[in-house]
């Protein structure tokens, strides 16, 4: 076979000339002690990163908030007394005389807030009412509702709020009852009583004799006690009546 034609190794620098103990070696290679060989690694210095030549200046730390300066100490005087709000004043009017001269202490005539009405012995409501209904056209009953005021003696307004169309005017009757109290029913004088008088008796258990059929209008007939009593918790309920209809332990 033809000899492999071998490239002639490049010659040695001018300042150096190869010697018996260290002969040529091409280029890119140097040789070891031992005589081997091996390739010549150059080593290119790395530049520093850019971010290392702008690197950012540390923060200032944030100024420290100021403390509050402590309050004041209450001076030795004590709040005065917040404004005592409206009260009920005297209501007169030829009506009022009409009636004051019949009844006297029976009624008491009062206004507030523009609003005019009779506090009424609960003995005389069928009579006062029917006489404002006609004689003094009050033909409409706009509502019946009653308050409770648990601290009072007598603990139950009941109110009816009456219109006169002829007049353009409103009155309200109100009489005082003690808990357990009955009231005669309005139904004779107005048919709309008797859906106004099932949701007072619903809500405070107030009862209104004569009623044609009194009876819950918004909660069920079992359940037992009266929400818009004061003394009803706001998420009271009847838990036997939720377990038994409902077969849940609660309704909250």
């Amino acid at each position: 076979m033809p000899d492999e034609t071998k490239s002639p190794p490049p010659p040695p620098p001018e300042n150096e000339k190869p010697t018996a103990d260290k002969p040529a070696t091409p280029g890119g290679v140097k040789s070891t002690p031992s005589g081997s060989v091996q390739s010549e690694t150059t080593t290119t210095p790395s530049k520093p990163s850019p971010s290392s030549e702008t690197s950012t200046p540390p923060k200032a730390a944030a100024p420290a908030t100021p403390a509050k300066p402590a309050a004041p100490a209450a001076a030795g005087h004590p709040a005065p007394p917040k404004p005592a709000g409206p009260v009920p004043t005297p209501w007169d009017s030829p009506l009022v005389a009409k009636y004051k001269r019949e009844y006297g202490t029976g009624i008491n005539p009062l206004t507030h807030l523009g609003q005019n009405y009779f506090e009424v012995d609960r003995s005389l409501i069928p009579e006062i009412l029917q006489l404002l209904r006609d004689d003094e056209k009050f033909d409409y009953c706009v509502d019946l509702t009653a308050v409770h005021y648990p601290k009072r003696e007598k603990q139950f307004d009941v109110v009816w709020v009456l219109y006169s169309f002829q007049r353009n005017e409103r009155i309200r009757v109100k009489t005082q009852i003690a808990d357990g109290e009955t009231v005669p029913s309005s139904v004779p004088l107005w048919a709309t009583c008797n859906w106004l008088e099932r949701e007072v008796y619903d809500m405070f258990g107030i009862k209104f004799d004569g009623h044609p059929d009194l009876k819950r209008i918004l909660l069920p007939d079992g359940w037992k006690g009266f929400p818009l009593r004061k003394d009803y918790g706001i998420l009271q309920q009847d838990n036997e009546w939720v377990q038994i209809n409902l077969g849940i332990e609660s309704g909250q």
